[in-house]
């Protein structure tokens, strides 16, 4: 293994943000007459990054299991079946410049040919098990654990605990076996993806953009008659039509359906006089969105339009809190307690008032709820991208309104990237 040690300069992890222009929307496709998004900056800030938080802790490397995290280091990717499967990982030793990369069979030679970033020595066939169904007594995970032990061993770290993000206990097991120290390198892995760079921030807001155009879609579909499922269906076609790569979820919720929040969708059909709120949550490039809207069909009574007010209300009102330097407690203590919305307790109530940070996943930092933030507060960091969401249940006992925003955290405060109207509870097929 090659130890050219490659020092990170200021350039390398420079998210080059300007807040003084518009953020980008633009095309996909390569052009030579405008700059687009810099993938191979992109590889560069994010592997400086994580080599950068590498560094400043007490681990020797970092063995990625995370799909999420092997994209950010390596920027390699194969189809989201892989996802759930710890099939492909990588590890990045200290002090070390070039990522070593083991992927599911071909992928691996296809690595080679095509991720000319990647040293091809470093782009390696391996299987672990696939969640366990080859068995560990065959001997795959002992083989790759005395492997990364020698890597550890040429890279001047074998006495260094190593970071793991996520194991199959079996391989946890071989990697001790071979005299190697584990420990979490999820925090390291957090903490290096929690800012994002100008190109990072583009490809959100490009995501985002995709989400708005599904929303007029639902907003023109949306009528009684039509099923949950259907609206659900015609979104996945949007979107995958538009670029996506993975549309992980669209929740579609209507009617009494609504109260409490189930997070899911069903084949309920749509009925005059429903509200009905969506979430949807998919990635362009990997990067991923989370953002609610919620809609009336037909017409709306003053319960559900009172909903709607009280929830767009805690929304702004915690959205004017945002700012570098802010605490999240201080952003937390604008959402309502779970007591004054119907909730037992705080723990019943997450995630419905709420904030999580987006990018390759769909909850990084920051994590903004009563149910952690007031004890445990944390601070809002320049070029933090972060969803915020707000549920309001209804008085008649079964309507609710649910909405959320993306926001980028700017010098001054934030600039919100979901642009589809929701100032004012939308009406559907009003007639």
């Amino acid at each position: 293994m090659d130890q050219t040690v490659r020092k990170i300069s200021a350039e390398d992890i420079n998210p080059r943000h300007d807040w003084g222009r518009a953020l980008p929307v633009l095309g996909t496709m390569g052009v030579d007459f405008e700059e687009r998004v810099d993938y191979r900056r992109l590889h560069n800030y994010r592997l400086s990054r994580a080599r950068a938080a590498l560094e400043k802790s007490d681990l020797g490397a970092l063995l990625l299991f995370d799909d999420n995290n092997t994209r950010y280091v390596t920027s390699t990717k194969i189809g989201e079946w892989a996802r759930d499967k710890l099939s492909r990982w990588t590890l990045l030793t200290r002090g070390s410049a070039d990522p070593i990369l083991w992927d599911f069979g071909s992928a691996a030679v296809h690595h080679k040919l095509y991720s000319p970033w990647l040293k091809p020595e470093n782009c390696r066939a391996g299987l672990v098990g696939l969640r366990g169904t080859v068995h560990p007594d065959f001997g795959l995970m002992r083989r790759h654990a005395q492997e990364i032990a020698s890597l550890l061993k040429e890279a001047g770290v074998a006495d260094m605990p190593v970071g793991v993000d996520l194991i199959e206990p079996p391989m946890m097991f071989e990697l001790e076996r071979a005299g190697i120290k584990v420990k979490d390198g999820q925090q390291v892995m957090l903490e290096a993806r929690e800012i994002k760079s100008a190109d990072e921030i583009a490809l959100l807001n490009r995501a985002a953009a995709m989400v708005d155009g599904a929303y007029d879609l639902i907003n023109e579909k949306l009528r009684p008659g039509v099923r949950e499922n259907d609206i659900v269906a015609e979104v996945n076609k949007f979107l995958y039509t538009h670029g996506s790569d993975d549309v992980e979820a669209v929740n579609a919720i209507s009617g009494e359906r609504c109260n409490p929040h189930p997070h899911n969708f069903t084949d309920r059909m749509i009925r005059p006089g429903d509200q009905a709120f969506f979430d949807i949550l998919q990635s362009f490039m990997g990067y991923r969105t989370c953002y609610y809207r919620t809609f009336n069909v037909v017409r709306a009574t003053d319960s559900q339009r009172d909903a709607y007010k009280k929830a767009r209300e805690w929304l702004d009102n915690a959205m004017a809190r945002i700012k570098p330097g802010a605490s999240t407690a201080h952003i937390a203590e604008a959402f309502p307690k779970a007591g004054e919305f119907g909730f037992p307790d705080e723990m019943a109530a997450f995630g419905l008032q709420f904030a999580h940070g987006l990018g390759l996943a769909l909850h990084e930092r920051p994590i903004i709820s009563r149910v952690v933030s007031m004890d445990h507060p944390t601070e809002i960091k320049e070029g933090m991208v972060f969803a915020i969401e707000t549920y309001c249940p209804a008085t008649d006992g079964y309507s609710g309104a649910r909405i959320e925003e993306e926001v980028v955290v700017t010098d001054k405060g934030c600039k919100v990237i979901s642009l589809f109207p929701a100032e004012d509870l939308p009406i559907s097929a009003k007639y």
